[in-house]
């Protein structure tokens, strides 16, 4: 079973907003992959420059070792949009309430500058989180990440002009 499920994803006018559910509780944060903050940042070294609303003052490093598992999802997301050509300006925002959605279930937003783009992007972090938490979990020898190759299929997503 996927530890990240899609429960709905809106596409606006300038922002996807997806309701994604944690499927394993333990799992919810992602300071139970122990080392992930590491593997994450020599995954998508450009990480190294964003910045969180609500981030540690200890920096990016510290916030992605402990912080809920979506969050990580959001930043991945917007990194690989990075390397596909949108703005490192846009923002996102990961957001919960468990008493209304049931546990596990966050909402995250991303701001986009090409929906197919944004789209692409959040299915292909999904991949990516799932192996960087798995990576420490449950080590089983599965792939890295081709992230060349993700960011040329988000490239080609692009819409011309």
């Amino acid at each position: 079973m996927a530890l990240l499920a899609f429960e709905a994803i809106e596409v606006g006018p300038h922002a996807v907003d997806a309701t994604v559910r944690v499927d394993e509780a333990g799992r919810a944060r992602t300071s139970a992959a122990p080392g992930l903050a590491s593997r994450t940042l020599e995954l998508l070294p450009g990480l190294r420059r964003h910045t969180c609303e609500n981030g540690s003052a200890h920096g990016i490093a510290a916030e992605l070792a402990d912080t809920e598992t979506p969050h990580l999802l959001e930043h991945v997301a917007f990194e690989l949009m990075a390397l596909a050509g949108s703005p490192r300006s846009l923002r996102g925002e990961t957001a919960w309430d468990f008493s209304a959605d049931g546990a596990g279930v966050y909402h995250v937003r991303l701001a986009y500058d090409d929906d197919l783009v944004a789209l692409g992007a959040l299915k292909a972090a999904t991949g990516v989180v799932e192996w960087l938490m798995d990576t420490a979990m449950r080590p089983d020898g599965s792939a890295r990440p081709d992230v060349d190759a993700i960011v040329r299929d988000l490239r080609a997503l692009r819409t011309p002009g």
